[in-house]
């Protein structure tokens, strides 16, 4: 499970935003999204830097990581999947059923041969690692093959990065890949209702705490923390809780604990993964000569969010609402 974990966090902390220019030439569905029986229009837009023309709206996807394999499924897409790779958690309950439909072509990056095994027209990934050399190729090879591409906006290699991720930035990818698959509708509804649910957990708080969060992904000797621009931060501005790191550049940093000591933060958030678990996270905490004097570890003033929550997809709005609930039950003490 290392090996695992050490692909998926690097390639999370050197992805970051990328504001995606979509145009539709022509419409590919009517306002209920039909599934089309023939080819619609084509579709050209240009991701990551990246040229991308889309002649219909493809048949035999192939998703890579499991934010770009869950906003296929929360789209209705399954039918549209030749096959699926790279997963970092169970799937979502609520798209089990349909994720089993799809066939696993690896458990992690498949190999090229295995992947064109899989005869698809289009490959959509969410890490950069995916195109690079452990993953199944450049995006330039795939496109000489006939294989249409799209990369998560977060994901974006750093020359075409924006400056900070926000959830407009995920909703612009559902937006994107709805446009190319033709369901533009299904896409505004599945983000009318992550708003609406957004707007609930922020309601939960009553914006008036003034507080302070140190976001620990990973790493004892030099703490990974969420920094000013990546998945951590924009949960954290979305629930309206303030970034006890967010003037290090990235989306993640380095730091050290003096100086986690010295920002002392009113709650820290553990990310819980299969590799790196919140329960090592508070023992070592717990066990630390100087950290363990710290408010916010001695008041146990933890919230724990799974580490598929914290990433740029459908399930954003499971990390802010999970924030938003577990700042909610701190006890008191937890704002200045």
């Amino acid at each position: 499970m290392r090996v695992r974990a050490v692909r998926s966090t690097l390639s999370r902390r050197v992805a970051a935003p990328l504001s995606v220019l979509l145009v539709l030439l022509g419409a590919c569905a009517t306002d209920d999204d039909p599934a089309p029986a023939s080819p619609g229009a084509p579709a050209t837009l240009t991701n990551c830097g990246t040229p991308v023309t889309v002649a219909a709206p493809p048949q035999r996807a192939v998703t890579l990581n499991q934010p770009a394999t869950e906003i296929m499924l929360a789209l209705g897409l399954a039918d549209r999947m030749a096959g699926t790779a790279y997963l970092d958690d169970a799937i979502l309950p609520e798209h089990a059923a349909a994720y089993a439909s799809v066939p696993v072509l690896s458990g992690k990056y498949p190999a090229k041969e295995k992947l064109l095994e899989a005869a698809p027209d289009f490959v959509y990934a969410s890490f950069h690692s995916a195109f690079g050399d452990e993953g199944v190729g450049d995006r330039a090879a795939l496109a000489g093959l006939g294989i249409g591409t799209y990369l998560s906006p977060a994901g974006c290699p750093k020359p075409h990065r924006p400056g900070k991720l926000t959830v407009e930035d995920v909703f612009a990818e559902i937006r994107d890949v709805a446009a190319v698959f033709g369901v533009p509708a299904r896409a505004e509804r599945l983000i009318a209702d992550h708003r609406a649910r957004i707007a609930a957990a922020a309601a939960r708080l009553d914006g008036t705490r003034d507080v302070s969060v140190l976001w620990w992904d990973a790493g004892t000797e030099a703490p990974s923390v969420g920094a000013c621009c990546g998945s951590p931060n924009m949960i954290m501005s979305a629930v309206g809780v303030g970034n006890a790191f967010g003037d290090l550049t990235g989306g993640w940093a380095d730091t050290s604990w003096e100086s986690a000591v010295a920002r002392d933060p009113d709650a820290i958030v553990l990310v819980d993964a299969t590799w790196d678990p919140a329960a090592a996270k508070k023992a070592f905490l717990a066990r630390h000569p100087t950290l363990k004097d710290l408010p916010a570890v001695a008041g146990q003033r933890f919230v724990v969010i799974p580490f598929s929550s914290t990433t740029a997809g459908v399930r954003a709005v499971l990390g802010v609402e999970a924030l938003a609930a577990g700042m909610a039950r701190l006890p008191d003490g937890a704002g200045r």
